[in-house]
């Protein structure tokens, strides 16, 4: 057998997740459910298992990069301890096996045949059966699991992860499917529609994985199932008091700002929130007040007055 690396395709430095990969896509590529009329795909598909058995495992792979075991993970020859050969010893004292496709004898046959190929390959063959030109070996897709799920990614609304509702997708072949979104959804959460996926002939379909992203919102920001946004007031609001109209994802609701309320105050409205298990989180108001836009004659002269009457520092205990 060909060196485990170079079947995957991988070098040597790969780490376990770009080999796993390398694996998956060539099992899927010549799995000889996909290649009928191909012969030789049962031939590459067992090499594509070999090599993964090798590499795939933390421990072989140290066992050959160290020279231990062969591309076969078989024990690399070097002379057998105390001079004897073990075992039943072929040309140039290595063990010899015989196998045989039908016709079982005792400890050896198609069942022996069967437990060997199983000790090779894991669980990827099944249901050896006697044939005109030996043993015919059915490969068990179970092993290798065809990965037929088709991943997609779903951009809601925070209205929309709040209260559920229903979006149009499009999946990578084009087809495109009306998918419900239950409320509560958050962010990073998977929804399953079974059997959406890929087929393959003589399997399952796969099914269709939505991961969920909830878009910015345009004056909300959440921090876990708490919400804050900031609230534009007026001068005179900030300095008389009144009572300001405030957005939430329900019903706007009705905040009294104070006298002499400072910019960047913060007000709790609790229960404004997002939904949480137990319970709804806070919606956390901050007062930002604004000036009227462009230069205004009459305010200006009223500041100076002010200052000249009444001077204050609010940055006096920045040192």
């Amino acid at each position: 057998m060909r060196d485990p690396y170079e079947v995957l395709g991988v070098p040597r430095s790969a780490n376990a997740a770009a080999i796993k990969s390398a694996y998956r896509k060539l099992a899927k590529k010549h799995h000889p459910d996909s290649n009928k009329g191909d012969p030789k795909a049962a031939e590459r598909f067992s090499e594509i298992n070999s090599a993964n058995e090798i590499i795939g495992d933390e421990d072989k792979r140290k066992q050959f990069d160290r020279g231990e075991i062969d591309a076969e993970g078989k024990p690399r020859f070097q002379g057998f301890p105390g001079g004897g050969p073990r075992g039943r010893a072929g040309p140039g004292g290595f063990e010899s096996y015989n196998f045989r496709g039908g016709g079982a004898g005792p400890g050896q046959g198609a069942g022996a045949f069967e437990d060997i190929l199983n000790s090779m390959f894991g669980a990827g063959m099944r249901g050896a059966r006697p044939g005109a030109g030996g043993a015919h070996f059915e490969f068990d897709t179970g092993g290798i699991g065809l990965d037929l799920d088709v991943n997609v990614a779903m951009s809601v609304s925070l209205e929309e992860s709040v209260k559920g509702g229903e979006k149009r997708v499009r999946l990578p072949n084009g087809k495109e499917l009306n998918v419900k979104i239950p409320a509560g959804v958050i962010e990073g959460q998977q929804i399953r529609l079974r059997g959406q996926g890929e087929t393959a002939q003589g399997h399952p379909p796969g099914d269709l994985l939505i991961t969920i992203g909830i878009a910015p919102h345009a004056f909300f920001k959440t921090e876990g199932a708490d919400l804050r946004i900031e609230l534009p007031v007026t001068l005179y609001e900030a300095v008389l008091g009144a009572k300001v109209r405030v957005p939430t994802l329900g019903n706007a609701v009705e905040l009294s700002v104070p006298k002499n309320t400072s910019s960047g105050r913060t007000f709790r409205l609790k229960g404004k929130g997002l939904p949480k298990s137990g319970g709804t989180g806070d919606l956390f108001v901050t007062v930002r007040i604004m000036l009227p836009d462009g230069n205004d004659a009459e305010l200006e002269a009223l500041m100076e007055k002010w200052r000249n009457q009444h001077p204050y520092n609010p940055r006096s205990g920045l040192g």
